[in-house]
């Protein structure tokens, strides 16, 4: 499980990092992260699917999130056991907490 999420959050961490410093053209030297680039990048996809450039970095942030919700679902399902485990030792936390101030409470003058 750990290598999946490393492995979705990778690319992820890579693709925002590479369009953050290209947007604002902090390219350090490095052709890949100049703004020159980044239009050329965005310019082929638009081509490549017949949409403005424009409306490419908004589809590609809405699919992130898809894929990432997705991604969880499928992380909490696979540990529902344990999350189920979680959620009743929580709730049997606090009703001994609420129990325990309520006796507090009945035994004030």
């Amino acid at each position: 499980m750990k290598w999946f999420l490393i492995l979705w959050g990778g690319p992820i961490l890579l693709l925002g990092s590479w369009y953050g410093l290209s947007y604002y053209d902090l390219s350090f030297g490095f052709f890949m992260l100049t703004r020159e680039t980044h239009d050329l990048v965005f310019q082929i996809y638009s081509g490549i699917l017949g949409i403005p450039a424009d409306d490419l970095p908004p589809l590609v942030a809405r699919a992130i999130v898809v894929d990432s919700l997705i991604l969880f679902a499928i992380v909490a399902f696979r540990r529902r056991k344990a999350i189920a485990a979680w959620w009743q030792r929580r709730q049997e936390a606090r009703s001994c907490e609420l129990a325990a101030s309520e006796e507090s409470l009945s035994r004030a003058p």
